[in-house]
């Protein structure tokens, strides 16, 4: 799944939505609408509220991606990128809920 190389990756959601330079500008989530905003016009929508705040080695990582874009403008391929890694850590929050929901008395004490 985090190579990218899962057939789960083909249904590609979020989508990018908005007109503008495609330029990142910051990276917001609001709550309301589930959107991670870019800049003041565009966004990727559809990004569950548990998959923004996924921390993944100290970083949210979604958030740190789009951060560290900042002021560059995002290619095709860097929107469809983003993409996959909101889907990847989707699928990894339900695969951990799954498997903690299988073990007995978890978390064990």
């Amino acid at each position: 799944m985090h190579l990218f190389e899962s057939p789960k990756l083909a249904g590609l959601q979020p989508q990018f939505c908005g007109k503008d330079d495609n330029s990142v500008e910051k990276a917001q989530y609001t709550d309301a609408d589930q959107r991670v905003w870019v800049n003041a016009n565009q966004y990727f929508d559809a990004v569950p509220k548990n998959v923004w705040e996924f921390h993944v080695g100290g970083y949210q990582s979604c958030q740190k991606w789009l951060k560290d874009r900042k002021g560059r403008t995002l290619s095709y391929d860097d929107m469809q990128h983003y993409r996959k890694i909101v889907i990847a850590q989707a699928e990894t929050i339900r695969l951990m809920a799954e498997i903690d929901g299988l073990i007995p008395g978890w978390p064990l004490s």
